[in-house]
């Protein structure tokens, strides 16, 4: 069973799409798939609020980063700004999410050259 498809490049797969997806995978209802990706999405927005580092292992880890104090150039009037020193929600993938990233990478070009060597029949 698939997951979730995306077959095109520039697609974004949405809430509706996702909480679909979840539901199916882990056999619930639709509306305990949306409650339980609510209380997911909550959670780590608190943890990282605490500046807490929230660690899925084999998917990846949230964690809040320091981004320092620096100066920018506005394109409207061209005078230069002082942009302050902020804190900023940050995903580091694991390895599990990469290696299968890259194993998805790899098996688009094999499909690509597939469908060129038909072309030529």
């Amino acid at each position: 069973m698939v997951l979730i498809s995306l077959k095109r490049e520039d697609y974004v797969v949405n809430k509706s799409e996702l909480v679909k997806a979840l539901a199916e995978k882990a056999e619930i209802t639709q509306k305990d798939a949306a409650k339980a990706l609510d209380a997911l999405v909550e959670t780590v927005q608190q943890a990282l609020a605490k500046g807490d580092k929230v660690q899925i292992i084999g998917f990846g880890s949230f964690e809040v980063r320091d981004r320092k104090e620096r100066k920018v150039i506005s394109p409207a009037t061209g005078q230069e700004i002082k942009v302050p020193a902020t804190k900023v929600p940050a995903f580091k993938p694991g390895k599990s999410l990469k290696e299968a990233v890259a194993a998805e990478k790899k098996a688009a070009p094999k499909a690509a050259a597939k469908k060129k060597t038909a072309k030529k029949k």
